[in-house]
């Protein structure tokens, strides 16, 4: 119930985060054919997990970091947004035991033909390169394929123009479904991994951008988004509106992540979870404000209006 209330938000709210998402195979996003295991890089903390969860249409399952899950209130609110926790050796080998059953819940959602989502690089770094695969996402596949469970595994490639700028361009591959008819399981348990492991790494190769980070050039070519005239004329003067009627909110909100978040790889993130979590309030606040300053009914247009201006401001603010 909550995840579904939450995914609501998250669609009215994609599209003044996302300027631009490019996907080529979109038929894909409303596919109910599991079971599926999304093997994903990760370049953008649980940024990527959100734009994944909000465009399909079927629920996604996803696999976070454990230590997330320490306080037992975040650990059942994150359980009811369909969170399961992995335990890495960094975060105590104790836990590491946890992982078996987080992967028996995963097992029984693909016997019922759900999804679940997995980042196989395992660890989030803000940059444009695919790092080495990690054992898990294999080890769950092959895991499953031994259960006699028909999993299908679909490599996904998602890249950003910034880790850093509001108004994302994303783009987002699908490749093509690994099965257990592809990856030989019989050369033993270490050869069976590295044969699926290489499988994956090869799909995700083309579709994880290779950039430096000081290649303003490369990226502005792969990333830019034109914008037409037209567009441009039409939308002026309410990204005009937008740039002001957000600034009392964003850039306190920008100084305080800019100081929480330093040196990490969760900046996007934290701001999308802080808008997530704040706007709707700032929303009502001016649309209330605006009531009782015209007295009139028509005050309510407010809170189709001020997302509008914020998507126009997106539209048309620098993409680099």
């Amino acid at each position: 119930m909550l995840y579904n209330f939450v995914k609501i938000f998250a669609r009215l709210a994609l599209p003044i985060y996302c300027r631009d998402i490019k996907i080529n195979k979109r038929a894909l996003l409303h596919t109910n054919d599991g079971p599926v295991l999304l093997a994903v890089n990760h370049p953008n903390s649980f940024l990527d997990a959100i734009i994944l969860c909000t465009l399909f249409n079927t629920p996604l399952f996803s696999l976070a970091r454990g230590d997330a899950f320490k306080q037992k209130k975040i650990s059942r609110l994150l359980t009811a947004l369909k969170l399961l926790p992995v335990y890495r050796v960094s975060e105590g080998v104790e836990n590491l035991e946890e992982n078996y059953k987080t992967f028996e819940a995963c097992k029984d959602i693909f016997r019922q033909n759900g999804m679940v989502l997995i980042f196989s690089e395992g660890r989030c770094i803000n940059e444009w390169h695919l790092r080495p695969l990690k054992k898990g996402t294999a080890r769950l596949a092959i895991s499953s394929w031994e259960d006699g469970i028909p999993l299908k595994v679909l490599p996904v490639g998602i890249n950003y123009n910034s880790f850093s700028k509001f108004g994302k361009n994303v783009q987002l591959f699908f490749g093509e479904y690994i099965t257990a008819d592809i990856v030989a399981t019989d050369n033993g348990h270490g050869r069976s991994i590295q044969a699926f492991n290489e499988n994956l790494r090869k799909q995700l190769q083309p579709f994880v951008q290779e950039i430096e980070a000081t290649d303003k050039q490369t990226l502005h070519k792969i990333f830019y988004v034109p914008q037409p005239i037209l567009k441009k004329m039409l939308l002026f003067f309410p990204s005009l509106l937008g740039w002001l009627l957000h600034a009392p909110i964003y850039y306190p909100v920008k100084n305080f992540v800019i100081k929480k978040s330093k040196e990490t790889d969760h900046y996007d993130s934290a701001m999308l979870a802080i808008f997530f979590l704040l706007y709707p309030i700032y929303l009502l606040l001016l649309t209330g404000m605006l009531l009782l300053v015209t007295q009139h009914w028509t005050g309510l247009f407010t809170i189709i209006f001020l997302p509008f201006t914020a998507w126009a401001h997106v539209q048309l603010k620098k993409q680099f």
